[in-house]
């Protein structure tokens, strides 16, 4: 093989100087992003949504916070598969656009581009009050500052997953492993707590089932409670395409990150009953704070700072995900071709970062909006559904496709049925117009899909748009990549 003075094959110099996505996310990367993805504010302010609708029966609740990491851990399995397999930006888009078609996809991409941003810009504003609430005591921080502190942190982020992927994942891998220390914090003394236990501690754990047994519909509040806290188990999708050996490394993240988070929720779970009553968990604000004022008042101030890392790191992940979305959705021709090219010198989704941070900064101004989301909660594991059928279809449709790693397709089927039950489960127990609303918005992308993309509609001025913005941000096409 053609080599140069310093002994470099001519091959390894074209691909290290092609315009592409690197393939730069470790192991350790991909663990940290999972598990910083899922792991937000919710297991350290309030996580007594499964204890309510469990009726306060300690052991059903604890069955329930286990049998919610198992599901999680089925789908991205699933999702393992089709990452291995497919190994492309853009996650369940990518997966649905090969096997259900361009439409779903196109459905997919019009519903993330509102939810997703939305989400990101509720975390910047939670970020923002726990960052600034200690210093204004029992006053409220003024509005106007918390929304300026909000728009600061996500273009901050913005910026840093702009320019750099090492970067990012630097500052993922560092904020993961602060607020899984904090978590060790209250799972240790937990388990401290429990040896050293007075009778009254251990009576909760030794009657945990002799509450009340919750009804079918309280099991169901419970299990969507549960669910949404492991929620990000799916973002290793996102960055497939820049993971390094992803046939070997993909399923071990998930393998690794899943149950790691599910060991440490229930270990969390039971420091807070092991000080506090199933009541005052239920009835307190923040349950780490009151937790952490019991058993270490002198450091107490470590869990609300806690709370903001954790905020900040989830944040982190999320905004390098939505901006794989939208760079995936252009290369696609779903949205505009310029958000799809790569900077020329750091070979990042440059324009797609700023794409989604706009957006994401247009729900921050009013913050109104993001109320609007909760009406799309269910759009979400209409989509996981959509992409475990994904898997069923394309294990009958391409059965030579090469896949490096097979989950068993049962498990496919167990998702899709828990999908389906997700989706139909809060609009026939608790219907609401705002459910109807929430479909035609879905259904209404089609009025863009058709002029756009199906019969490619274009107008002129767009090009010279482009190109200007490409001389900007000094951008080009990424060069096509064989996997």
């Amino acid at each position: 093989m053609e080599k140069d003075e310093c002994g470099k094959s001519v091959k390894e110099m074209n691909e290290t100087s092609k315009i592409q996505l690197k393939r730069t996310i470790g192991y350790l990367e991909g663990v940290s992003f999972v598990v910083g993805t899922i792991v937000g504010a919710g297991i350290f302010v309030s996580p007594t949504g499964v204890l309510k609708y469990s009726v306060l029966n300690v052991g059903i609740a604890l069955i329930i916070w286990t049998a919610c990491g198992i599901i999680s851990l089925m789908g991205a399995l699933c999702y393992a598969e089709l990452g291995t397999a497919l190994p492309f930006s853009g996650g369940e888009y990518s997966h649905i656009k090969r096997a259900l078609g361009s439409p779903l996809a196109f459905i997919f991409l019009w519903v993330a581009m509102f939810n997703k941003p939305a989400s990101n810009a509720a975390r910047a504003l939670l970020f923002a009050e726990y960052a600034i609430q200690p210093f204004y005591g029992e006053c409220l921080a003024p509005e106007l500052l918390k929304k300026c502190l909000a728009l600061a942190v996500v273009w901050f982020l913005g910026i840093i997953n702009g320019r750099s992927v090492k970067m990012a994942a630097w500052v993922q891998t560092v904020f993961t492993i602060l607020k899984m220390l904090a978590l060790s914090i209250i799972a240790i003394g937990g388990i401290v707590l429990l040896i050293k236990g007075r009778k009254e501690n251990l009576a909760r754990f030794e009657n945990a089932f002799n509450a009340d047994i919750p009804d079918v519909a309280q099991l169901a509040e419970a299990f969507f409670q549960g669910l949404y806290a492991y929620g990000g188990w799916w973002s290793l999708n996102y960055l497939a395409e820049e993971v390094k050996n992803p046939n070997r490394n993909i399923p071990w993240i998930v393998m690794t990150a899943v149950p790691a988070v599910t060991i440490f929720y229930l270990l969390v779970n039971i420091s807070y009953l092991t000080v506090l009553t199933p009541k005052e968990m239920v009835s307190s604000v923040a349950v780490a704070v009151t937790w952490a004022n019991r058993v270490i008042p002198s450091v107490a101030w470590m869990i609300p700072t806690a709370v903001a890392i954790s905020i900040f790191g989830a944040l982190n992940s999320s905004v390098f995900t939505l901006g794989r979305l939208s760079y995936a959705g252009s290369q696609s021709g779903h949205l505009p071709s310029i958000i799809s090219m790569l900077n020329i010198q750091y070979c990042t989704p440059a324009p797609a970062m700023i794409f989604s941070t706009i957006i994401a900064s247009i729900f921050i101004i009013p913050s109104d909006l993001i109320t609007l989301t909760n009406y799309f909660s269910f759009s979400i594991w209409l989509m996981t559904g959509l992409t475990c059928t994904s898997l069923i279809v394309l294990r009958y449709r391409e059965p030579d496709l090469h896949r490096p790693y097979k989950v068993f397709l049962p498990v496919a089927f167990g998702m899709v049925a828990v999908s389906l039950f997700l989706v139909l489960a809060p609009v026939v127990w608790s219907p609401k117009m705002q459910y109807v609303y929430a479909f035609l918005f879905m259904v209404g992308g089609l009025l863009l899909y058709l002029p756009f993309v199906h019969f490619k509609i274009h107008f002129g001025f767009f090009d010279k748009i482009t190109c200007c913005l490409q001389l900007l941000l000094e951008v080009s096409p990424a060069d096509s990549k064989s996997n």
